[in-house]
């Protein structure tokens, strides 16, 4: 499966981010990509007044969403991009789409909130209660999570329980002491402790980081990105997956499964 990873700096308009996914998704579908990552949340991004991802967000029917769905009609690319999505309680879904051949096949929301480093990403979104999210492209399952999911390795595990040999993280990973390395650290952990391939897709611009990465199954750099707009590529063969299950046999070697049940917030004790 040929994956391009793109990143850009979202603006508050959300017609400028649909043009830059746009021409992301051009490009990719130009080099035969199979999967197209795209950062987290672009729909609009607000350094400030961050509350205003309530006003703009839109319904998955929304234009954002059933233009970019359309770009796709024509195109053998399947797009991954984060936006934000109204919900019932006056806060905004953190909310994956999936794309392809004009359609919307998957959608995945966001279940780990960055309430972290002193920011609150659930004071404006609702973290979701759903199972975790699994497309095959390609012929090969790739798995959905979202930025701050990443710290959470059993997220991970539960996707490749499910199959997935790629994981696809689009992200709006924000600058911080240490932050960039936390980024890649972690990226290459889930893809050694699972012996898949990491597509990671980084918001660029003044609060986040870019940096998008490619990661193979047994943690190397394969492809990555700095601060600007663009592309990166890889090619993730099935064989290189295998030979790395085979080298490094951790699934087959594990004693412990995870749980599956989405646990409320706050029920589980600390060190659990």
């Amino acid at each position: 499966m040929r994956i391009a990873v793109g990143q850009f700096a979202a603006s508050p308009e959300w017609k400028d981010n649909l043009g830059a996914c746009l021409d992301l998704a051009a490009e990719a579908d130009r080099g035969g990509a199979d999967l197209l990552v795209l950062p987290e949340g672009v729909l609009a991004r607000f350094t400030e007044d961050r509350h205003r991802i309530r006003e703009v967000a839109q319904p998955l029917d929304g234009p954002f969403v059933t233009e970019l769905a359309a770009a796709t009609a024509h195109s053998s690319t399947t797009v991954v991009v984060g936006i934000h999505e109204p919900s019932d309680d006056g806060r905004v879904f953190n909310t994956l789409v999936v794309l392809r051949a004009g359609e919307l096949i998957a959608r995945y929301r966001k279940i780990h909130l960055y309430d972290a480093f002193g920011d609150q990403e659930s004071a404006n979104v609702r973290p979701a209660d759903e199972p975790p999210v699994v497309v095959e492209v390609a012929g090969t399952k790739v798995g959905l999570m979202t930025c701050y999911d990443v710290r959470f390795p059993e997220l991970a595990r539960l996707l490749t329980d499910a199959g997935a040999e790629v994981l696809a993280l689009p992200a709006a990973w924000v600058r911080g002491p240490a932050k960039e390395r936390h980024w890649e650290v972690m990226i290459a952990a889930r893809a050694l402790e699972n012996t898949c391939w990491v597509a990671a897709s980084g918001e660029s611009g003044p609060r986040n980081i870019g940096n998008s990465l490619i990661v193979d199954p047994l943690g190397t750099v394969r492809a990555r990105l700095a601060t600007g707009q663009g592309l990166a590529w890889a090619e993730a063969d099935p064989g290189v997956t295998a030979a790395a299950r085979s080298t490094l046999p951790v699934l087959a070697n594990r004693r412990f499964a995870v749980d599956p049940t989405v646990r409320p917030l706050g029920t589980l004790p600390l060190g659990a």
